[in-house]
């Protein structure tokens, strides 16, 4: 008789409190089901019933290290979680790694569920512009706004200008590369979008 140490081993899992004030929330794959225990009450999810599994980067008020995974199902709802869990009201607890685990666990019995479901990263391509689009006229006027103050003596001023161009470039760049929409292969989990991969 051989012993299969799978079998044994627990069933992936998350758990996150996403709000400040709030209960924990944790997942967990059970076969072809995702459990949802909200405290109050506990939701099923078939997997095969997910339609597209999106990745995005999503930076909170006091931490630019926020990822998001959320999966859109057939009948239009959303389950959106991340790898950011709040423990006061000021401060975040993250444990990247084991989130890259359940994630791809997630993902890959996804798409044994439903070989069609689709995998993408990034915003909507609409959203994603607008950031862009926004984006890019701040650090416009930044720039102009520096470049004037040099070329009428106000060195103080300038300095300051340049300050928050590097400061606003700081901030934007991130949500414009690695927000960029792109297709996945089905299953495929984007490190730069899910941190925590084993090295």
């Amino acid at each position: 008789m051989t012993n299969n140490h799978d079998d044994d081993a627990p069933a992936p899992s998350w758990r996150q409190r996403p709000k400040p004030v709030g209960f924990e929330i944790s997942y967990r794959l059970d076969g072809d089901t995702l459990e949802i225990d909200r405290t109050r009450r506990v939701d099923s999810v078939r997997l095969s019933a997910v339609e597209q599994v999106r990745f995005v980067y999503a930076p909170g008020n006091i931490s630019s290290k926020g990822y998001k995974t959320q999966l859109r199902l057939s009948d239009g709802r959303t389950v959106t979680f991340g790898n950011l869990s709040w423990r006061s009201l000021t401060d975040l607890d993250r444990d990247d790694a084991r989130y890259h685990r359940f994630v791809s666990a997630l993902s890959a019995a996804i798409a044994r569920a439903n070989p069609r479901a689709r995998f993408v990263a990034g915003r909507p391509k609409p959203l994603w512009l607008g950031v862009v689009f926004v984006g890019a006229v701040s650090l416009l006027m930044l720039a102009a706004f520096t470049l004037r103050a040099f070329q009428q003596g106000a060195t103080n001023a300038g300095l300051l200008g340049l300050l928050l161009v590097a400061a606003s470039f700081w901030q934007v760049w991130p949500l414009v590369s690695l927000n960029r929409p792109r297709e996945l292969a089905t299953g495929e989990v984007p490190d730069s979008l899910v941190p925590g991969r084993p090295g």
